[in-house]
C-alpha cells in the first residue's frame, strides 16, 4: 500500500474511493492489518511530538489536527496509540530533573487515547487532553509520575517501591493495583477510583487530608474535603474503548468534556440548562454533531457551529 495514501487517510484527506481501498486492503490479511497499525503508530508519534506538517507544507498543526479529529473520527473508530518508551521515534519531550534523571512528557491530542508501558512494566491509558511526565528509568525505591488529566493505571507490584501519581490537587500512592485518576488542572477536578488492590490518596500540603481506598470505591475532592463513595457505574471508565459514558453529570461538565474530545470551544449561552444532570453514552468516533443530537433528546437547546473559529454556540 502506498504510504502517501495511508497518510492522507490518517490525515482525513483521502477521498471516499481511497478510504474504501485502505479498508479493503487492511482487511485482506493480518499482515496488512499489522502494517496499517504500525504506520498509524508512526503517524500518531509525529502528532504527539508536535512535528506534524501537512503534505502541502502550509497547513498548521492545530488546523490539521482539528480536521483530523472532525473528519477521520467519522469514518473509523479511534485507534488507541500504543507507545513503547524505548521506541526511537518518540522524542516527545525530554528534560532533566533532580539527580539528572531524564524525564519524558506525553501530551495527548484531542480525540485521541494513548496506551504506554512504563519502565517498571506498569501499563497506563491516557485520555484526551492529558499530559503525563515520567522518568525514562525509575530510581531504586522510587516510582513517580506527574499527571494532568485522566489516566487508568495497572501498576506492576513491587513491595519495595511505592508508585506515586502526583496531580495538581492530590497524590495517589500504591504498591500494585488498578485504578483511574481524573485530575485536569484546568477544570480543578480530582477523582480517584479503585478497581483492584489498595491506594492511599493524600494532599501534599496537608497530611491530615488523606484517605485509603478499597476496591470498588472512589474519592472526590469537594470543597476542600475528600469524599468517599462506592463506584456505582463502571461504564464511565470505558473511555479506554473510545466510549464517552456519563451518569448524573451536569450539562456544563459534559460540554467541557466534549471540548476536550473534539478540540474546539463550546459557548453555552443558555444558563438554565447548565446544571441539568444527564446519563448516557456514545462513541467518540460518532462525532460531535451526533453527540449533541443525542443530548437534544433530553435537553431543549439549539446549536450553531462557527467552522472558521472552531466554536459551537448553544442556546
Amino acid at each position: 500500500m502506498d504510504k502517501d495514501l495511508l497518510y492522507r487517510f490518517f490525515e482525513g484527506r483521502a477521498s471516499v474511493e481511497e478510504m474504501r481501498l485502505v479498508k479493503e486492503w487492511s482487511e485482506a490479511s493480518e499482515e496488512n492489518s499489522k502494517l496499517l497499525r504500525r504506520e498509524r503508530k508512526l503517524f500518531n508519534a509525529i502528532i504527539l511530538s508536535g512535528r506534524f506538517e501537512s503534505s502541502d507544507g502550509q497547513t498548521t498543526l492545530r488546523k490539521k489536527r482539528n480536521h483530523f479529529v472532525r473528519e477521520f473520527l467519522k469514518i473509523a473508530s479511534v485507534v488507541a496509540i500504543t507507545v513503547g518508551i524505548t521506541a526511537a521515534l518518540f522524542s516527545i519531550g525530554e528534560d532533566k530533573e533532580d539527580m539528572n534523571v531524564a524525564m519524558q512528557t506525553i501530551t495527548v491530542p484531542a480525540g485521541q487515547r494513548v496506551n504506554l508501558d512504563l519502565p517498571d512494566g506498569s501499563n497506563v491509558w491516557l485520555n484526551a487532553g492529558t499530559t503525563m511526565k515520567y522518568p525514562v528509568s525509575f530510581m531504586k525505591g522510587k516510582r513517580e509520575v506527574i499527571l494532568d488529566g485522566e489516566a487508568y493505571f495497572e501498576v506492576a507490584h513491587n513491595e519495595k517501591s511505592l508508585f506515586v501519581v502526583r496531580t495538581h490537587a492530590m497524590d495517589v500512592e500504591v504498591l500494585g493495583t488498578k485504578f483511574n485518576v481524573e485530575a485536569y488542572s484546568a477544570g480543578r477536578t480530582f477523582e480517584a477510583s479503585l478497581m483492584q488492590g489498595k491506594v492511599r490518596v493524600k494532599s501534599p500540603a496537608n497530611e491530615k487530608l488523606a484517605v485509603v481506598l478499597l476496591p470498588h470505591y472512589k474519592t472526590t475532592l469537594k470543597d476542600g474535603k475528600l469524599v468517599v463513595s462506592k463506584i456505582d457505574d463502571y461504564n464511565v471508565y470505558r473511555w479506554k474503548e473510545g466510549l464517552y459514558c456519563f451518569k448524573n453529570k451536569p450539562f456544563a461538565r459534559i460540554m467541557e468534556d466534549l471540548e476536550r474530545y473534539y478540540d474546539l470551544k463550546i459557548q453555552l449561552d443558555k444558563k438554565s440548562i447548565e446544571g441539568v444532570a444527564l446519563t448516557g453514552k456514545f462513541r467518540i468516533s460518532d462525532g460531535l454533531d451526533y453527540a449533541l443530537r443525542v443530548l437534544q433528546k433530553d435537553v431543549a437547546f439549539t446549536y450553531r457551529r462557527d467552522k472558521d473559529n472552531d466554536v459551537i454556540y448553544i442556546k
